[in-house]
């Protein structure tokens, strides 16, 4: 927790200019280097814009669009190098072929298993190389990856604005927010699933 309480402590000290740019950057790096906790790290720097009477929304927007810069370029990294080997390279932490994976999901759901992977913890890093080495079509792609960010990262944003001045209360609802959205996630893949096999079936009971 050392390095940790070090970088909370350096963010802590950074005038409102520097602070958005070094949020924006970590949200991006993000999709680099997952061990590095960006989403405390980047709740705590709106927790302390929120505490400096600054709006909101320049927060949101530099996490967002850091983030999707982030996206943009793995996506383009699998696309030319194949999702293996950038998870090799960059140790996104998946077991197994989470390529395959997502791609069996994809041709079964579309974009909306880009949408619902990137609330999964353990695979939403992996999302955008595996779109691009799948060859998705990146606008698609980017629609998909972008609201689900969006999502992920003004919820975040919104706690942080309206935790007063309780840092603690505020670290254990971003960990209730990935657990409740990563189970919300897999509830609407069965959902989803589920409704797509009833279809198959003719939607009739006993149907062949």
């Amino acid at each position: 927790m050392g390095s940790l309480d070090a970088a909370l402590a350096w963010l802590s000290a950074l005038p409102q200019g520097s602070l958005l740019a070094v949020m924006a950057l970590l949200s991006a790096v993000e999709n680099i280097f997952p061990p590095i906790p960006a989403d405390v790290l980047v709740a705590f720097g709106a927790f302390i814009a929120a505490r400096g009477g600054h709006s909101s929304v320049p927060v949101f927007l530099a996490v967002w669009l850091g983030n999707m810069a982030g996206v943009a370029g793995m996506y383009f990294l699998g696309r030319r190098y194949g999702a293996d080997r950038i998870q090799r390279r960059y140790k996104l932490g998946t077991t197994g072929r989470a390529d395959q994976r997502l791609q069996q999901a994809y041709e079964r759901y579309g974009v909306a298993a880009l949408f619902l992977s990137r609330f999964v913890p353990g695979l939403r890093a992996v999302v955008p190389p595996v779109a691009g080495a799948l060859r998705i079509p990146f606008p698609g792609a980017m629609v998909a990856m972008a609201a689900a960010s969006g999502i992920w990262y003004g919820a975040i944003t919104l706690l942080a604005t309206r935790a007063g001045d309780n840092w603690d209360a505020l670290k254990g609802a971003i960990g209730r927010l990935g657990v409740w959205s990563a189970a919300g996630a897999v509830v609407l893949i069965l959902v989803v699933g589920g409704v797509i096999w009833w279809r198959r079936r003719g939607g009739r009971p006993g149907a062949a």
